[in-house]
């Protein structure tokens, strides 16, 4: 398996390469050279797995370059009972309506982002210790990636992490959770701004061909393939846990900000996994709902990017819809390239003559949800099933609601756990969420970060000062 780039001028890698690159010298985003199909033969044979054992059948798919007795070591490393709390690791809980909730917050960092960065805290560390390097992890977060990422690769050897975040604009306990931590290969840098304008960072410098070369600069934003590829087996899991014979359909509502979680899914259905729908959820910034709606994107600047009360979808321009548009068309890179040069320009681009295939050729359904959606969905779900669901998963299932089909299952993605939201959810039920075991002193915790303006060349000197430069 060898991956090439979304804009068509990457001659064609392997997967240990792309993983240690991130974004593509050309600007693009790594993918796959063809996608790998899974019969339905292969599918059931896959029933009963354990999660560390499908993990390895699906991710020895797209990653050919590495021993598979190798690969299964750093599958069950990563998905351990004693760090997602039991053998699950992605428990099914039935919702209402005939939706159920697939439980991705299990990990360390109460957030889905843990399942894909567990495996890459695995995968990063042996790829840098056989290569004998070192890599500087260049990231943006809006809530949950920072955390999940620094909780993988903390103390890694040859890793450090510099993870951009926007001052004020996550809540206080995803705020402790990151700036939290001392280890000395973890950075936190807070930008005067909004994610876009972090992640807009992060492109900047990892476009900067010389600099990426000479401080080894990588990623674990989803622009990261092995990110959606470790995401992929989840959709599988949860098909499997979902359904109990051959071809039957199961739809996915997926709350959505930067693309990559739903973009998972995306690929997991082109591989042959039985998915009726793909339900994009988005709350006030819904560019990817409008793209869907009208097959116009137009991303907003910061200015008009809202604060919300989901605030890990607060983003205008999600990195990973790229990597569909290239499907969109006929994997095309030069048309791709053109596309994001007209965007560029003209700040939005028209592909409203695709707009039937959204639905019949790849599934996609789209909804928004606001902030009364939010509180009221918490308290609904809470009432009926005794469940509590944070703010990000309450878009997801007021969204879901309006796609449920009978006879199909409506799997809403988990995003992350309630207490990381308390002030929503003490609006919604009248007090606050729990803490979780060990985390009650979280917030009163010392915590080391540095506040930088919204300036590309600040955090270019900051990473040359503090960068691990290695053979």
């Amino acid at each position: 398996m060898k991956y090439v780039s979304t804009r068509g001028r990457m001659a064609p890698q392997p997967f240990c390469d792309i993983l240690l690159e991130g974004l593509a010298p050309d600007g693009g985003l790594a993918v796959p050279e063809q996608i790998p199909q899974v019969s339905a033969q292969t599918l059931e044979s896959w029933r009963g797995l354990p999660y560390p054992e499908l993990a390895h059948r699906v991710l020895s798919l797209f990653i050919t370059d590495i021993p598979g007795e190798d690969l299964r070591a750093l599958t069950h490393a990563a998905y351990r009972t004693d760090v997602f709390g039991s053998e699950d690791i992605v428990p099914l809980r039935p919702l209402h309506d005939g939706m159920s909730l697939l439980g991705l917050s299990e990990g360390p960092t109460l957030a889905f982002k843990d399942i894909a960065m567990q495996f890459l805290g695995q995968v990063f560390e042996y790829v840098l210790t056989r290569r004998g390097t070192t890599l500087n992890i260049l990231g943006a977060t809006s809530g949950d990636t920072g955390s999940a990422a620094e909780y993988a690769l903390r103390g890694k050897r040859g890793v450090q992490v510099f993870m951009l975040s926007p001052h004020g604009r996550m809540s206080a306990f995803q705020r402790a959770q990151m700036y939290s931590l001392q280890d000395a290969n973890i950075h936190n840098i807070a930008v005067r701004g909004v994610f876009d304008d972090c992640q807009d960072i992060v492109k900047a410098l990892a476009g900067d061909l010389d600099f990426k070369s000479r401080y080894r600069l990588g990623a674990v934003n989803s622009i990261n393939w092995a990110r959606i590829a470790a995401q992929v087996v989840y959709y599988f899991h949860g098909w499997l846990r979902a359904t109990t014979a051959p071809g039957q359909q199961v739809s996915f509502a997926v709350p959505s900000g930067n693309f990559g979680n739903i973009l998972s899914g995306h690929i997991a259905r082109q591989m042959g996994l039985p998915v009726r729908r793909l339900v994009l959820a988005t709350n006030e910034n819904n560019v990817l709902e409008e793209f869907f709606r009208t097959g116009i994107y137009r991303p907003r600047p910061a200015a008009q990017t809202y604060a919300t009360s989901s605030p890990s979808m607060d983003i205008s321009r999600a990195s990973n819809f790229e990597r569909f548009v290239y499907d969109l068309l006929s994997r095309d890179g030069q048309q791709v390239d053109a596309l994001w040069k007209s965007l560029a320009g003209q700040g939005q681009f028209d592909l409203s003559a695709h707009l039937p295939h959204f639905a019949q050729r790849y599934g996609f359904a789209a909804g928004a949800s606001s902030h009364a959606d939010r509180v009221a969905t918490i308290r609904a779900v809470w009432d009926q099933c005794g469940m509590l669901i944070d703010p990000h998963t309450a878009d997801g299932v007021k969204v879901a609601r309006g796609f449920v089909e009978p006879g199909v299952p409506m799997l809403v993605l988990e995003t992350a756990l309630p207490a990381k939201f308390s002030d929503t959810i003490e609006e919604a039920l009248g007090r606050p969420a729990p803490l979780p075991p060990g985390l009650e002193d979280l917030l009163t915790r010392e915590q080391k970060v540095d506040v930088l303006d919204n300036d590309a060349a600040q955090v270019r000197a900051y990473i040359a000062e503090r960068a691990q430069l290695g053979a």
